[in-house]
């Protein structure tokens, strides 16, 4: 039966590019502050991991708690298939990447069969309403300049949803929040550099490939300031960060109760509080 996974992203080319930004000298700042959340949730998990991976994280990943992460790189080819044997491993980490996965729902199976029972998977990615304002404004520009809007951004899932792929995948307890930040630029043109050195530009397979024209980014970079900054002229970017956690079943693992195992009735509950 033939694969019908919509090919969203061409991932060759955000491997070219995330080396690109390594050569020209990464931009760490959000890959950072994530790595200081996940150092935070991870101290509060109270057990061992031994055998641990990082999944296409763009650059190492640094936490304090494991300096000896497994760093597993976007494969240049383009395939989302995972280096991994079966439960083989005890956590696995991934920042600011999977939102670039072709099929999201493949690469949690996979990474759920990799885990030892009780075993954890712990992400960030980037949501839908990441970079917002640099979107409405190329939106604004493309359509006054040149009579049409290209491509920008990929359908983003909501929590609900990214609850139930994890569900999907097998993982028990799983979890879903949101953190949002807001970084302050002098111009638009500062924040496509520092995107550029992320390795976070455009690789929508239906992006726009000819080069934009001088107008239009001039025109971009003026809605911006216009809708977007604050009153001592500096415009503001939006990061989504969502975050996503679930374990492995295991039998030690809290279990939801059974369907009519409860002793009262939620009709006598509710008298019982009156």
């Amino acid at each position: 039966m033939p694969d019908l996974t919509p090919i969203l992203f061409e991932r060759r080319v955000l491997a070219a590019r995330l080396q690109r930004a390594a050569a020209l000298g990464p931009v760490r700042f959000l890959l950072d502050r994530v790595a200081d959340e996940m150092d935070e949730r991870l101290h509060a998990v109270l057990r061992e991991f031994t055998a641990t991976a990082d999944l296409w994280t763009p650059g190492e990943l640094t936490l304090q708690r494991f300096p000896d992460l497994v760093h597993v790189a976007i494969d240049p080819s383009g395939s989302e298939a995972l280096p991994f044997a079966p439960d083989s491993l005890d956590l696995v980490v991934s920042a600011l990447a999977l939102q670039f996965a072709n099929d999201l729902p493949g690469v949690l199976a996979q990474l759920r069969r990799a885990l030892k029972p009780d075993g954890l998977f712990l992400a960030a990615l980037t949501g839908g309403d990441t970079l917002t304002e640099l979107r409405q404004a190329f939106a604004a520009a493309e359509a006054e300049i040149e009579g049409g809007v290209s491509p920008r951004v990929a359908p983003a899932a909501d929590l609900r949803d990214l609850g139930a792929l994890l569900q999907r995948a097998g993982f028990a307890l799983p979890v879903t929040d949101v953190d949002r930040v807001v970084v302050r630029y002098d111009h638009a043109f500062a924040l496509m550099q520092d995107l550029r050195r992320m390795g976070a530009t455009n690789v929508l397979i239906e992006r726009r490939k000819t080069p934009l024209r001088r107008a239009t980014l001039s025109r971009m970079a003026q809605i911006y300031a216009d809708r977007f900054s604050d009153p001592d002229g500096r415009i503001r970017a939006t990061f989504e960060i969502v975050w996503l956690s679930g374990w492995s079943p295991h039998e030690s693992q809290q279990q939801p109760l059974k369907r009519g195992s409860a002793k009262v009735s939620l009709e006598e509950a509710v008298k019982g509080k009156r």
